[in-house]
């Protein structure tokens, strides 16, 4: 046979045989005989004469590395690449389903009223139940209502409900209109 033919083929076996390695360990044997089977196709188009062997090394230089990152696309989706690569969970699969955490997700945007001085972490009745609370930072008095805002890791989070909603009364010369500053009945 021709030294040419002899090159192609066993540049094919050789690109072959290295796929094989990467789907199928065998401790490098596939990836001795690919690796014996690519310097064999070389040296075949050397012999083959200048001109034939620098194609083929050319080819086996560029064609080794398309073959392996082609190969490693399709790996994970086989067997053996399932079971040695780990898969991101979903969050289905690691989250619980915590009937109390949805609870308290619906109390989000309810008003309830402070049990005891919250600084900042204390309990707030809400629907005729006792839920551990955490102000957003400042102190909140007993007694005071509160609107829940969010929920953080089973702790419900709520501010203080005269933050939100300010009442016109206040003698603060910064909240008067802007008409008559100087009037007092304003």
């Amino acid at each position: 046979m021709d030294p040419w033919v002899w090159a192609v083929l066993l540049l094919a076996l050789g690109m072959g045989l290295t796929i094989l390695e990467i789907f199928f360990p065998s401790a490098g044997v596939l990836g001795f005989l690919a690796a014996s089977s690519v310097l064999g196709a070389v040296v075949m188009g050397f012999v083959e004469g200048p001109i034939g062997g620098f194609v083929v090394l050319t080819i086996a230089i560029v064609g080794l590395p398309a073959a392996v990152i082609l190969a490693f696309q399709y790996w994970p989706k086989t067997a053996v690449g399932r079971r040695v690569l780990l898969m991101t969970p979903k969050s289905d699969d690691v989250l619980p389903n915590d009937p109390k955490m949805d609870h308290l997700r619906t109390l989000i945007g309810q008003v309830a009223q402070t049990k005891c001085k919250m600084l900042p972490s204390g309990a707030i009745t809400i629907e005729d139940r006792t839920v551990d609370a955490v102000s957003e930072g400042m102190p909140i008095a007993a007694g005071a209502l509160v609107r829940v805002i969010e929920v953080r890791a089973n702790r419900v989070v709520v501010r203080p409900l005269e933050d939100e909603e300010p009442d016109g009364s206040a003698e603060d010369a910064l909240r008067r209109p802007i008409d008559d500053p100087f009037d007092k009945d304003a």
